[in-house]
């Protein structure tokens, strides 16, 4: 999307939007019955709306809708070609709407209008339009089983389903679980993160207005403990995806522990190394991917490269590169197209972010600039996921302990490696302990490959890819006797 409108443009956009107010629950807007809270803009400190949020009650009635949209099947035991048209309808809608939506989601979070429009709105309809497409065309199996008998091993819908959202990229992690979750015929109950509520209220009505019918696809705006900890606890919830802290995601395998054992998906933090080899070729290009990997969002990306570990010997010239290009990336309003960094989410989590930063660093209000610091690898700037633009560069002497550093974290997310020799690249992409290794590049693969962590940074299942819908299915195994009855059966 390369039609990007005037700084003032945006803003006359931003003023005319009508922003959604209450929880969106079977088929409708409604208020709910927690707290009113207010929705700011994190880049100017303005109230946009107040929303109406929900708690236990709301919850309750959410799930019961769900289950029973879920029991009657209108959804459920759709054809998946006929579920495909509906998600496909919604893509077009999304569309009709995208600057709508790039807007409300630049106001509500603070990225910058350019990631909106150029990145996180195309990626949103993508996703939901692949996950629709492939859904008619996953077959179930057979198993090789005697002449006189049938194995036949099929997918289900999981049933009810909880999904919990973080601020940082609204409209795409509601896009990567509501996409195989919905095409999967699955019920979704959505809670987006209490400071970025907007976008997934607005798609939820233009679902419902695509053919979704009531029930399927509900958003409950609201805290931790009034929605998300319901829905973790919650004995007729059948699962819940979760993306965000890892402390938070915890605590949801407390809550299905404590409750009816449902099924929990975790995404969450990183430490990502960009491991760059003596080797490397082209510090150019190494320098721009870095730059992207490190900043990008402000660094408010789970999946960012925040430790880069070089080698001694480029150390220097990949340096110059670095600071180089960085002197391009713009900090300030984020509905300027012009602007690279936007403003950090909130009060709270500027005042993290400044506590790993220097005096000199600290910016202001909800800018901070990006920043580079030269540290050891026990320095915490290179252990702690700060979720900000900073930096860290950890120098070693060799490509070995490069990668023994790389897994020195309790993370495994991501990483990056840059090298010339192949099978260098490959034994390091091995050895490294992450979900995704990239090799000569920055980047999380694309929709079609799965993606998620090792040890801290994920749990029991992977978004993207046509791994995704295992999350939101079950695998049920029928065995069919062929024998005649006179014969015995031939079980045992």
């Amino acid at each position: 999307m390369s039609d990007l409108l005037t700084h003032s443009e945006y803003k006359a956009i931003a003023k005319d939007l009508d922003l959604p107010k209450t929880a969106f629950i079977n088929g409708k807007y409604q208020a709910g019955n927690g707290k009113t809270f207010k929705t700011i803009n994190p880049a100017t400190g303005n109230k946009l709306t107040e929303i109406s949020g929900c708690n236990a009650t709301d919850v309750d009635f959410a799930v019961q809708k769900a289950r029973e949209a879920f029991e009657q099947g209108f959804w459920s035991k759709m054809h998946p070609s006929e579920r495909k048209n509906i998600l496909i309808r919604l893509c077009k809608l999304l569309t009709r709407n995208r600057r709508e939506l790039a807007v409300m989601e630049s106001l509500d979070s603070g990225k910058p209008i350019l990631d909106c429009e150029t990145i996180d709105l195309p990626e949103t309809i993508h996703c939901i339009k692949w996950h629709a497409e492939a859904i008619d065309k996953i077959y179930d199996q057979t198993a090789p089983a005697l002449d006189d008998a049938i194995s036949m091993i099929v997918r289900e819908p999981i049933g009810v389903v909880g999904i919990v959202l973080p601020w940082n990229f609204p409209l795409m992690m509601l896009a990567w679980k509501i996409g195989p979750a919905l095409a999967a015929g699955c019920s979704v109950i959505a809670k987006p993160a209490e400071q970025t509520s907007l976008t997934a209220l607005r798609v939820a009505e233009l679902a419902h207005e695509a053919g979704i019918p009531r029930g399927v696809f509900q958003v409950l705006p609201g805290d931790g403990p009034s929605v998300g900890e319901p829905i973790g606890r919650h004995m007729n919830v059948d699962m819940v995806s979760f993306t965000g802290s890892t402390e938070t995601g915890k605590h949801f395998l407390r809550y299905a522990a404590d409750s009816n054992m449902k099924k929990i998906v975790l995404e969450c933090g990183g430490k990502n190394p960009a491991v760059v080899f003596d080797d490397a070729e082209n510090l150019d290009h190494v320098a721009e991917h870095v730059v992207n990997a490190a900043f990008w969002n402000a660094g408010q990306n789970c999946s960012a490269a925040s430790r880069l570990i070089v080698h001694k010997t480029i150390k220097a010239p990949l340096m110059a590169r670095i600071e180089a290009r960085l002197r391009g990336w713009k900090v300030g309003d984020p509905l300027d197209p012009g602007i690279h960094i936007g403003a950090l989410i909130d009060a709270e989590h500027c005042k993290k972010v400044r506590k790993f930063l220097k005096n000199q660093d600290k910016g202001n209000g909800p800018f901070v600039s990006p920043v580079i610091y030269e540290v050891s690898a026990d320095d915490a700037r290179a252990k702690d996921e700060i979720f900000g633009p900073i930096l860290s560069v950890i120098e070693v002497a060799t490509n070995d302990e490069a990668v023994a550093i790389a897994n020195r974290t309790e993370y495994g997310l991501a990483a990056s490696v840059f090298t010339a020799n192949t099978r260098q690249a490959i034994r390091a992409a091995r050895d490294i302990q992450a979900g995704t290794v990239t090799v000569n590049c920055y980047g999380e693969g694309d929709i079609s490959t799965p993606f998620g962590g090792y040890k801290q940074s994920g749990f029991g299942g992977r978004d993207n890819g046509l791994h995704a819908h295992d999350q939101f299915t079950e695998l049920k195994t029928i065995w069919i006797d062929l024998t005649d009855p006179a014969d015995g059966d031939n079980i045992g």
